[in-house]
């Protein structure tokens, strides 16, 4: 048996784990990495590196989902445009699924499976079984692969939550009856192994929010994540108990809402969900909104209102913005820069630091001990984390009494081999981040992510030189203009230096014996080293030569 782990190992988010045995694959998850702070401007995400699969193309016979956010379906729609393969997911997570291929123009040709928990049902040579989880979205399931070498149990993301908000606990039943036929690997959650007890239920955010819904004083805005069906169903609750009307703003987030509603995921009665047009009709003591943005996503509902720039909605005095998430790792300085923003426009921020206005939903470290008691593996490999969360899972499993020998701490395109007895990593493949920005794709070792740093960084200087098309002479002095470099009190006097510079070097030499390409590199050439002799910085330097 081989264990390839393509995204997930290492950060938060584009998760991705092959499983082979007996010349077949079966891939769990395929999510998305979402931006931060050390990826290039512009970049929308990244995905999982699909080489591997090319490789490996005659052996992959199906992908099986274990819940329905993005960081686990989001790359399925750049995965499927490739590879003809079915995938298999739970009613809401499929719901979610085709929402996003039919976005996409790609529901026609795929090839998608509802399953139930409590219904093995055979791919290929492997026994797939469903079951149930708890985490922040309805429907999460955790997934076991049989072999003749035992089962290969996948946590995908969870916690063990007695009151969660759907009323489907985690199904320890079926995970004691897995360990007694014998767990071969456990593969499991590893985001909040440094914390120590116990996760709080979802429960408490669906009070929290009803205290904060009936307290405030005017309209509410609350912000989470498109696909955090049960977060949806609280604040509307919640809306409702208080005499509140609810608009929906992002498309993704209406498209979510109403496959949910349409599904039964979400309990709302007739005459609740109002359009925003018709929200802003009412007072705003009666108005609930819920939007995207809880992760500071520049072009998200929130971020623009937090901003003063969305068309339809702005801050006034008495609102209320609840932030229904916790920062990914990574986009801490974004979520926090919208936070203030929304202060400076007058409204009062409630987010996790400040109010129980969310909760993770992964397992901490007294509920990882619980399902490793549970499932008795063999081998363990703890996945869904930066190293460190690997790392210290990895250590908890010993200390349940997993030999530290049979113990992985893996990273994005290690490969594992396992049999009955022993395991070893016995190669490395290419697994690195493949980059999104609108329509194209790069890996990350792309110069245009060193252009767009450099950018970032220096700025541009553009440089125009006027040439007469005649004799080649210069017609007036050259033109300099940044963007990025200087402020224009600061620049105006450097740039009149550089002119005259440039100007000096054309007629020293003689622009009459040059041809275009050598007058636009002596141009470059001569601002970019008299600009990093007067700043010490280097801009990316343009030059635009005209002929009159």
């Amino acid at each position: 048996m081989k264990i390839v782990p393509l995204g997930g190992l290492g950060d938060i988010g584009r998760n991705m784990m092959a499983v082979e045995y007996d010349g077949e694959m079966v891939v769990v998850d395929a999510g998305v990495l979402f931006p931060d702070e050390g990826m290039p401007a512009g970049i929308d995400f990244a995905i999982p590196n699909f080489s591997y699969l090319r490789d490996n193309r005659h052996k992959l016979i199906a992908v099986v989902i274990t819940h329905g956010h993005e960081d686990h379906i989001g790359a399925l729609p750049y995965l499927l445009s490739e590879f003809d393969v079915p995938v298999y997911a739970s009613r809401l997570t499929h719901g979610l699924i085709t929402v996003k291929l039919r976005e996409r123009g790609l529901l026609k040709d795929a090839r998608l499976n509802v399953v139930e928990p409590h219904s093995p049902f055979n791919i290929g040579g492997f026994r797939c079984e469903f079951f149930r989880v708890c985490h922040s979205i309805p429907d999460a399931m955790g997934i076991a692969l049989g072999t003749p070498l035992g089962h290969v149990v996948h946590t995908g993301d969870f916690k063990i939550d007695h009151t969660p908000a759907d009323g489907k606990s985690t199904d320890f039943s079926v995970l004691s009856r897995l360990a007694s036929e014998g767990v071969l690997l456990l593969m499991s959650d590893s985001t909040y192994a440094e914390v120590e007890g116990y996760t709080e239920s979802e429960q408490v955010v669906g009070e929290a929010l009803e205290r904060a819904i009936g307290q405030a004083s005017g309209r509410v805005m609350v912000a989470t994540f498109a696909s955090l069906i049960s977060r949806v169903q609280q604040v509307t609750t919640a809306a409702i108990a208080h005499g509140r009307k609810v608009a929906v703003v992002g498309r993704s987030m209406m498209n979510n809402v109403n496959m949910a509603k349409s599904m039964g995921y979400l309990d709302i009665p007739e005459g609740t969900l109002v359009s925003l047009s018709e929200a802003r009709k009412l007072p705003l003591e009666e108005t609930v909104i819920i939007a995207t943005g809880s992760q500071g996503e520049p072009t998200s509902a929130l971020v623009r209102i937090a901003n003063g720039e969305h068309p339809d909605i702005e801050i006034v005095p008495g609102d209320t913005v609840i932030i229904s998430a916790s920062p990914i790792p990574g986009n801490e300085t974004l979520v926090s820069n919208t936070i203030n923003n929304l202060f400076r426009q007058g409204a009062s921020v409630l987010y996790s630091r400040v109010a129980m206005v969310h909760v993770h939903g992964h397992a901490s470290r007294e509920e990882l001990k619980m399902m490793l008691s549970l499932a008795k593996p063999k081998f363990f490999v703890p996945v869904h984390g930066e190293y460190r969360h690997l790392f210290t899972h990895a250590a908890l499993a010993q200390s349940m009494g997993v030999p530290p020998e049979n113990t992985f701490v893996l990273e994005d395109g290690d490969v594992l081999e396992l049999d009955g007895e022993s395991g070893k990593v016995v190669d490395k493949i290419n697994a690195g981040h493949v980059f999104v920005d609108g329509r194209r794709m790069w890996e990350g070792a792309s110069r245009i992510h060193d252009e767009r740093r450099r950018l970032a960084r220096d700025g541009i200087v553009t440089a125009i030189v006027t040439l007469s098309e005649r004799d080649n002479s210069l017609l007036k002095p050259p033109g300099l203009y940044s963007s990025g470099f200087l402020g224009l009190e600061e620049s105006q006097d450097l740039f009149e230096k550089t002119s005259k510079v440039v100007a000096g070097s054309l007629e020293q030499d003689g622009a009459r014996a040059l041809g275009l390409d050598q007058v636009k590199a002596r141009v470059t050439g001569t601002v970019s080293d008299f600009l990093f002799k007067e700043t010490r910085r280097r801009p990316t330097v343009i030059t635009v030569v005209e002929r009159i």
